[in-house]
């Protein structure tokens, strides 16, 4: 691996922190939106799934 002196270093991180595209304020607020609904749909769908095997377990387990 070739070395680089610090100098050239910081100008390379410059450069390419120049590149980066930060999210606009409505794109934020959307994603964080559309992740806090996908949260309480998996949430809820987890919960159930859980309560199911629960359930299938403590019926099998009630039969031995």
């Amino acid at each position: 691996m070739a070395k680089i002196n610090p100098g050239e270093f910081v100008r390379q991180v410059q450069a390419e922190a120049r590149k980066v595209v930060w999210p606009t304020r409505q794109e934020t607020t959307t994603t964080a939106i559309f992740v806090a609904i996908m949260m309480v749909i998996l949430s809820v769908f987890f919960l159930g799934v859980d309560s199911l095997f629960g359930w299938v377990v403590q019926k099998l387990l009630s039969l031995a």
